[in-house]
């Protein structure tokens, strides 16, 4: 099931419909950057070549893809103790 919400993207209301899963996930991004949903879409809109939805699942997608924890160039804490 998509539930549709509405945005304000360059100054014209959008609405982008995602199942519930994405808009937890989204949210989720947005809050770990300490931007608002609104403002992540945002730029997501601004660099996408597809449509929205698509562009936000993609984005998704990605960021779940990138590896956790320290990357190689960052000690880790455990190797500071």
């Amino acid at each position: 099931m998509l539930v549709k919400r509405s945005l304000r993207l360059q100054g014209h209301r959008t609405s982008v419909a995602l199942e519930p899963e994405f808009w937890a996930a989204l949210e989720g991004a947005a809050r770990r950057r300490g931007q608002s949903v609104a403002a992540l879409v945002a730029a997501i809109d601004a660099q996408r070549d597809r449509p929205l939805a698509s562009a936000i699942r993609t984005f998704l997608l990605a960021e779940a893809q990138e590896p956790k924890g320290p990357r190689p160039s960052e000690p880790s804490t455990a190797a500071r103790a």
